[in-house]
């Protein structure tokens, strides 16, 4: 029996995503994240429902600010006190994981899936996901780019606007395109 695409994207395998079972997953999440984006901000509180439901964890006193993305939410795994600021875009084909207290500045994109790197694969929908984990107290600066497979170590900071390709150790500073360490004076 052939694996489904949704095990073969967990595996970390080629898989595409012109599935019916992904784009059904995918609905589900833009009907969550619509909820959470809509909601008055009385009732959004620090997440909607749905979308505290639909994510993998959501720590104690996590916050994602409206509006937000996801691909598919189930992937996603916030530890206590993770602040995601408006605009933040989460790509969620493999886990993400964002330690405690860790702060992301609006607009900051995580990119989890890579596609192919042949046309002809490409026009099949095929991809593979790479996790992204970033450690507890970073912060990553507004419109910061992080692609899949990167590790961001605990108490990083990711400049503003950055792209970061590569892991980053922790308590070291990157920036520009592609991230690149600060020298410390």
């Amino acid at each position: 029996m052939a694996e489904s695409e949704r095990v073969k994207m967990a595996a970390g395998e080629w898989y595409t995503c012109l599935d019916n079972e992904l784009e059904s997953l995918r609905v589900v999440a833009r009907d969550v994240v619509f909820e959470h984006n809509c909601l008055p901000p009385r009732q959004l509180g620090n997440l909607g429902s749905g979308l505290k439901a639909l994510l993998g964890n959501a720590g104690e006193g996590a916050r994602i600010e409206a509006p937000f993305h996801c691909a598919y939410g189930f992937n996603i795994f916030l530890g206590d006190g993770v602040f995601l600021n408006a605009g933040c875009t989460i790509l969620d084909t493999a886990s993400v994981r964002i330690g405690k207290a860790t702060l992301l500045g609006p607009n900051v994109q995580i990119y989890c899936a890579e596609h192919h790197r042949e046309a002809a694969g490409r026009q099949a929908g095929l991809e593979i996901a790479r996790p992204v984990k970033i450690g507890a107290n970073a912060w990553i600066g507004g419109s910061a780019v992080i692609l899949g497979g990167v590790s961001i170590g605990d108490g990083a900071i990711v400049g503003a606007g950055a792209v970061v390709s590569r892991d980053v150790a922790a308590n070291t500073t990157v920036v520009g395109n592609p991230a690149h360490q600060v020298k410390r004076d």
